[in-house]
């Protein structure tokens, strides 16, 4: 891989993870909204569940509008 490239992939990857980080945190204004079911006591397990999906959505949205780059000249498989 070339030096452009590798730029390009690691571009792509913080604004993966930047997707991720920003589902993940979307999903807390739940602990403001519902505290009663949404909360680091005994609503924990709600609260992951909902930021695990949150952020599986927002790193889907990601690739759909960012797909993983492809060396330049060649065609993707």
């Amino acid at each position: 891989m070339g030096g452009k490239s590798m730029k390009n992939i690691e571009h792509w990857l913080k604004g993966l993870i930047a997707a991720i980080i920003g589902g993940v945190s979307n999903s807390i204004v739940l602990i403001i909204a519902d505290p009663a079911n949404f909360n680091l006591q005994s609503g924990l397990d709600n609260l992951l569940t909902i930021s695990a999906t949150s952020a599986i959505l927002s790193a889907a949205m990601y690739l759909k509008q960012s797909p993983l780059p492809t060396d330049e000249g060649k065609e993707p498989n």
